[in-house]
């Protein structure tokens, strides 16, 4: 018996050294039938055969014991939060501050994704360097920090530079006004669809929403990203930014006016405030919002306060007909007339302006108005409609930036205008403006077909201004 023990002992030595001691606890513990030990050859085969399901048992312990292991290490990953990430940039507490060589972009990522609960951030831009080119807004983890955040595929910014917004493209879209030393810029999530897989990210400037762009969803979610591109600037970074809709910008959207416009291209209503979302790059890219109503001998006055000049100030309010080209501002084309904030002047059915009154700026206040005869009706007065089944003019575009191809072109539309207009002009009216109050003046206008309905025009990026249509009545 000792015998045998010894030999078994050497082979596993030799064959299977873990299992060796595990082998002559069995014979020890007479595991194996004694009468076997007789037999040699049938010894051996008792004793694999009693050693490998030994080993089974050992292997079964071993892929729980790794399984359990691998759970505890997955919901230790889920619960560890991500580490923040940037790379030529120098992060000092909240403070970021770009230190390459301005041919290379920084950028840094947040540790945690935007959530229901922490759903906004906003960065502070404490200095534009040489360029200004501050970026701000959501990548997903692993971004790469050599490229500006909306750049790449599944991520979006808002540019301070220009004002532009990059969506998946290194090729942005004017977005809002530009940025500088000072103001804010907020970036946050509206609202998540998983089942379509997109995200609605909006931005802010100053604690005002900008405007908003769809993004692609991932599975991680999109992280708070700022990226740099210039040498001297510096942001100041807060990931726990509340952001509150404003109620004197009629954003509660509690009482709503979207229903007293009849038209709005490239402009967003949102309570009494419009605001500007075209590309503002050429005359063509005029914004329009005219009222549903024309005005009447009940309600013959409405007033405009410049809330934001945006880049330019190209802000226009007056009167137009029904059927007034989108793509014109307010008082270059027939039938319509306005005061223009930006020179000052009085547009008449013309491209070309007469001097009229002064400048207006961001806080002053517009006023459009008619100063009816005593015996003035006009026809179908409080039971017009939309006119939202009238037909568009197409191709229509101001005089005064025509190059030589269109002139022929544009004069026969000009001329349909003048005929159409004898046609359909009823009784003369004397329109007036007022600046903060003050009477600028007047302009004997004639009534088309259907009145003359409020309208104000814009053309810069991040012009907005808020609209009473009913300061006065009676």
């Amino acid at each position: 018996m000792q015998l045998y023990i010894i030999m078994i002992r050497a082979a596993c030595l030799s064959v299977w050294p873990i299992g060796c001691h595990l082998l002559y606890a069995v014979v020890e513990t007479n595991k194996i039938h004694t009468s076997s030990l007789q037999s040699p050859i049938l010894f051996l085969v008792n004793v694999v055969s009693v050693l490998l399901l030994q080993m089974d048992d050992i292997n079964l312990h071993h892929r729980f014991l790794n399984w359990r292991r691998r759970i505890r290490e997955r919901e230790m990953g889920e619960v560890r939060p991500a580490q923040e990430r940037f790379m030529r940039l120098l992060k000092n507490g909240d403070i970021l501050s770009y230190q390459g060589n301005s041919d290379e972009v920084g950028c840094y990522v947040a540790p945690q994704p935007l959530s229901k609960g922490t759903c906004y951030f906003e960065v502070t831009i404490v200095d534009t360097g040489l360029r200004g080119t501050i970026a701000v807004g959501l990548v997903p983890r692993f971004y790469r920090l050599d490229h500006q955040p909306g750049w790449l595929p599944y991520s979006v910014a808002y540019h301070a530079v220009n004002g532009k917004l990059y969506n998946g493209n290194p090729l942005g879209q004017q977005f809002g006004p530009q940025c500088v030393r000072g103001d804010r810029i907020g970036c946050g999530i509206h609202s998540e669809n998983p089942a379509a897989g997109i995200t609605t990210v909006f931005f802010t400037k100053n604690g005002r929403e900008v405007g908003s762009a769809e993004v692609p969803g991932t599975t991680e979610g999109l992280f708070p990203a700022v990226g740099m591109h210039s040498l001297g600037e510096v942001a100041r970074v807060d990931l726990q930014a509340q952001w509150l809709l404003e109620e004197d910008e009629s954003m509660m959207m509690v009482d709503s006016h979207e229903d007293d416009w009849g038209r709005l291209f490239d402009v967003r209503a949102s309570g009494t405030l419009l605001e500007y979302v075209g590309k503002g790059k050429s005359i063509m890219d005029v914004g329009l919002a005219q009222a549903r109503q024309p005005l009447t001998t009940r309600c013959h006055y409405f007033e405009v306060e410049i809330v934001d000049a945006g880049e330019k100030c190209y802000i226009a309010l007056g009167l137009a007909r029904r059927d007034y080209p989108k793509n014109r501002h307010p008082g270059w084309s027939r039938g319509s007339v306005a005061y223009h904030a930006d020179d000052g002047k009085l547009f008449h059915g013309s491209g070309v302006g007469d001097a009229f009154g002064p400048r207006c700026l961001k806080g002053d206040i517009m006023g459009c108005g008619i100063m009816f005869p005593r015996d003035y009706i006009l026809d179908g007065e409080g039971e017009l409609g939309d006119g939202s089944d009238q037909p568009q003019p197409e191709g229509i575009q101001n005089v005064l930036y025509l190059n030589d191809e269109g002139e022929e072109e544009e004069e026969e539309e000009e001329e349909g205008d003048m005929e159409m207009e004898r046609g359909q002009e009823g009784r003369k009216v004397a329109v007036f403006f007022t600046r903060n109050g003050k009477l600028m003046g007047r302009r004997e206008v004639g009534v088309p077909l259907g009145g003359l309905y409020p309208t104000v025009g814009m053309l810069s990026s991040g012009e907005k201004v808020k609209v009473d249509l009913h300061p006065l009545s009676g």
